[in-house]
C-alpha cells in the first residue's frame, strides 16, 4: 500500500510524567478512511463487497418499523450539493432541491418484519490490517448493518459480521446487491471511502480502568494545566489526548465516554475484545490526533447515534463466535 497517514507524535511523553501508564499502553491501527473510489478487492468503508453471487445478501427480519425513511440516492445528492458549496452560499435552486432531497418517503405495503437489505459498511483484509484477528483460513471481514436505529438500547443499528477466504470468493462475485427502498437516518449510509491503515499507533487504556491513585494524580495534572490554559498554556487532557486514538480504528482499547467501562463476556465466558470503532470523526475531540498529511475530519459521514462511537467487540477464542456493540453517544 502506498497510501500513507501519519499520527502526529503526542504533545508529550506522558509515561515520563507517569510512569505506571506504560502497563496501561497498546497499539491499535487506525484505518484514516478518505473518499475515493475503492473496488471489492480493496479495504474499504462504503465500498463494494467481495461477496459470491451464489451467496444470499444477508437481511434483516428483526421487528421494527421500517416503512419510513430518505431514499439513498437523495442522501448522497444531498451531501454532493453541500460538497460543491462548501466555500460559497447555497443557491435558491440549490435550497430548493435540498428541501426535495430531504424529505422522508412512506412506504405503507412494508411490515415490521419485511425482509430489508443489509447495507455495506466496512471491508477489511488482512493483509491491510495486521490486528484483524481472523479465524483460520479467513483473510477478510465484512461489516454490514440494518438501515435502521431500532436495535437494542441504546438503539442502534444490528450489525452482521462476514468472515470469509477471499481467495474462495474470486470466481462469481455479486456485482449489484440489493439496496434497502429506505433508510432510517442519513448517518448509516458511508460514502465510498479507501482507507490508509496505519498499524502501532500507540494508545492508552480510558482513564477510569486505571487505579484510583493514578486517576487522581492525572486529574491535579489536568487541572494544573487547565489553569494555566488561562495564561496562554497549552491545552491538553488525559483522555482526548492519549487514551484511546481518534477515528475508526481496529484493535486496542475502546472508547467508553457515557457509560463508563462495562464487562464485554462471550457466550462462552471469555472476556471479548476489541474488533473496531467507528466513529464520527478523525480528530475525536483533540487536534493532535488530526493526520500530518490533511486535515479531512468526517470523511466516511457515518454517525451513528447522530455523534456517536459504537465499539464492535468479538471473542478472542473464536472470532467467529458471536459479536457484541456498545454505543457510546
Amino acid at each position: 500500500m502506498t497510501r500513507t497517514r501519519t499520527t502526529p507524535p503526542r504533545p508529550l511523553d506522558i509515561e515520563a510524567l507517569f510512569p505506571e501508564l506504560a502497563a496501561h499502553r497498546g497499539t491499535t491501527t487506525r484505518l484514516h478512511p478518505r473518499p475515493g473510489t475503492p473496488t471489492r478487492h480493496d479495504s474499504s468503508v462504503g465500498g463494494p463487497l467481495l461477496w459470491p453471487a451464489d451467496e444470499a445478501w444477508p437481511t434483516c427480519t428483526e421487528e421494527h418499523r421500517r416503512n419510513k425513511g430518505r431514499r439513498i440516492g437523495d442522501i448522497r445528492e444531498e451531501r454532493r450539493i453541500h460538497a460543491a458549496a462548501h466555500d460559497r452560499a447555497l443557491t435558491d435552486e440549490e435550497r430548493d432541491r435540498l428541501t426535495t432531497l430531504q424529505r422522508r418517503h412512506k412506504l405503507p405495503d412494508i411490515g415490521d418484519t419485511h425482509p430489508v437489505p443489509l447495507l455495506a459498511l466496512a471491508q477489511l483484509y488482512a493483509r491491510d490490517v495486521p490486528d484483524l484477528p481472523a479465524p483460520p483460513g479467513h483473510d477478510l471481514l465484512q461489516v454490514l448493518w440494518c438501515p435502521f436505529e431500532s436495535h437494542g438500547l441504546p438503539p442502534t443499528p444490528g450489525v452482521h459480521l462476514r468472515w470469509r477466504d477471499s481467495e474462495a470468493a474470486m470466481d462469481a462475485v455479486l456485482t449489484n446487491p440489493p439496496l434497502p427502498p429506505v433508510v432510517g437516518y442519513e448517518g448509516l449510509v458511508p460514502e465510498p471511502c479507501v482507507l490508509h491503515p496505519e498499524p502501532g499507533v500507540v494508545e492508552y487504556e480510558w482513564p477510569e480502568l486505571l487505579g484510583e491513585d493514578l486517576q487522581l494524580r492525572i486529574e491535579e495534572w489536568e487541572e494544573e494545566l487547565w489553569e494555566s490554559e488561562e495564561d496562554g498554556g497549552e491545552s491538553l487532557s488525559y483522555d482526548a489526548d492519549f487514551a484511546v486514538a481518534a477515528g475508526w480504528k481496529v484493535g486496542g482499547y475502546a472508547y467508553w465516554g457515557v457509560t463508563g467501562p462495562h464487562p464485554m463476556v462471550c457466550s462462552c465466558g471469555t472476556d471479548m475484545e476489541l474488533l473496531l470503532a467507528i466513529r464520527p470523526s478523525e480528530h475525536g475531540g483533540a487536534a493532535s490526533w488530526i493526520p500530518l498529511e490533511d486535515r479531512v475530519l468526517a470523511p466516511t459521514h457515518v454517525s451513528v447515534g447522530r455523534v456517536g462511537t459504537l465499539n464492535l467487540f468479538v471473542c478472542p477464542a473464536d472470532p467467529a463466535h458471536g459479536h457484541r456493540t456498545s454505543l457510546q453517544g
